[in-house]
């Protein structure tokens, strides 16, 4: 177990220089070395989403709902749900972080809520 967290530390510390090459790395004058960490944190995440949808365009707010007729936060549930399954499992592809994934579906929940409720 200690060798499959440390490449899961090993592929996000990866993951993190990756994308504060491509995103740069925001500082903010006065916060915390914690309060830094969330900001690196969100803006790692808000480009990963931005990347995500530019690839498969706007399929989880706006699906295409050839099978499935689920209303656009119950298909986000159902996609949450599978992915605590992974983390549960242990399983992941070595090129996705369910972690991560996670985090970006709530997100999207998060953003669709307010589309659904008219926020």
């Amino acid at each position: 177990m200690a060798t499959e967290e440390s490449s899961v530390e090993q592929a996000m510390t990866q993951a993190a220089e990756m994308l504060r090459t491509c995103c740069g790395h925001h500082a903010v004058d006065g916060a915390t070395d914690s309060q830094q960490r969330i900001i690196d944190v969100c803006t790692r995440l808000r480009a990963m989403l931005l990347e995500k949808n530019r690839r498969y365009g706007d399929s989880a707010l706006h699906p295409m709902r050839v099978f499935s007729k689920a209303d656009t936060l119950e298909q986000m549930r159902v996609r949450m749900d599978d992915k605590l399954s992974r983390i549960a499992m242990g399983a992941a592809d070595d090129d996705e972080d369910p972690i991560w994934d996670l985090a970006g579906y709530l997100v999207l929940y998060l953003a669709a809520r307010e589309v659904s409720t008219g926020r």
